[in-house]
């Protein structure tokens, strides 16, 4: 077989590579597939490789005459991460072919940050607890009853927090095991959030305005049950004193089921409010946990709100509130 027939044969098979792929003859770009040219430029082909490429540890593994891998921090943007394998065809040539790991990259990452912050997270109250506990071993302060009381309410205080944050955590690893399933019960929005408003203990605060009588949709009750809940909580918890929450649902022309839960608090100042979502963001750290947050509340809401392929958008502005809005498609 000829040196031209098999490179053909080669640019053939590089074209049909989803990932960028480029092949080298003395060190020379002869071809770039689709993914490459919208990569790096349709200029590559033809030029040196170090033109080409501009990138230290990329041109030392290509003009080494090595077959071999190498990862390759900001080829493309700044931040990704590639892998570059090159491997050298019969016909003289070197197949160079890129895999992005970036996703995998963030992915880890996004991990490894979870579990430090969910062990930080329960960290804290857990050494409060410990530390109490030893306080109650010794006999002087176990035998002040005052103390001792003060001591067993801290602790309860603690395990109760220790508690909320396993119960998140575990509520958030469900909803993310059954992402891809889409609930296909019929439910009514307005009778759910009915539902929630009855057992809420500050329940003389909430307003219920539903223009329509029912907000029927395919969704999994108890999951919106417990964003909606979320939702109320925070708003109770956020809004002025004794001032009204309320609880909105309407439905538009298209089906689209509409449901938002609006406060009169202090609001929320801007720099916050791309991250209100992310696991154990807070915008008041200490006020959070003051009344006993665990930062994974909005979190959860999200993941809920997208396994019903809806939209969640927080509003807010300093001294006028702030209204958290769910958007679900019609049954």
């Amino acid at each position: 077989m000829s040196s031209h027939t098999t490179t053909a044969s080669s640019t053939e098979i590089l074209d049909l590579l989803d990932v960028p792929a480029l092949l080298l003859r003395a060190d020379r770009v002869v071809h770039a597939n689709l993914a490459a040219l919208s990569m790096f430029g349709r200029h590559i082909e033809g030029q040196d490789v170090r033109i080409a490429l501009r990138h230290p540890d990329a041109v030392a593994l290509l003009t080494s005459g090595r077959n071999d891998s190498v990862r390759i921090s900001g080829l493309s943007t700044s931040g990704s991460l590639w892998q570059m394998d090159c491997n050298s065809l019969k016909d003289g040539t070197k197949l160079v072919t890129l895999t992005d790991l970036s996703i995998q990259e963030s992915v880890a990452r996004a991990h490894a940050d979870f579990v430090a912050n969910a062990s930080h997270e329960l960290r804290t109250p857990l050494a409060a607890v410990l530390g109490y506990v030893e306080t109650l071993k010794d006999p002087k302060a176990g035998d002040n009853e005052a103390t001792r009381l003060r001591f067993l309410d801290i602790i309860a205080k603690e395990a109760n927090r220790m508690q909320a944050l396993v119960e998140d955590l575990m509520s958030l690893s469900r909803i993310e095991a059954s992402k891809h399933q889409l609930p296909t019960e019929v439910i009514d929005l307005v009778a759910i959030a009915r539902q929630c408003i009855g057992e809420t203990q500050a329940g003389d605060r909430l307003i219920l305005q539903a223009e329509i009588s029912d907000a029927r949709m395919s969704g999994d009750a108890s999951q919106l049950a417990q964003a909606l809940r979320n939702l109320i909580d925070n708003a109770l918890k956020y809004g002025g004193a004794e001032t009204p929450v309320t609880v909105s649902i309407e439905k538009g022309s298209t089906g689209w089921i509409s449901l938002s839960v609006a406060d009169q608090g202090e609001g929320i100042a801007p720099q916050h409010m791309p991250r209100l979502t992310e696991r154990f963001y807070r915008a008041d750290p200490g006020r959070s946990r003051q009344i006993g947050g665990t930062g994974l509340g909005l979190s959860i809401v999200k993941h809920i709100v997208e396994r019903h392929r809806g939209r969640f958008d927080i509003a807010s502005r300093l001294g006028h509130g702030t209204t958290a809005t769910c958007i679900f498609p019609p049954a």
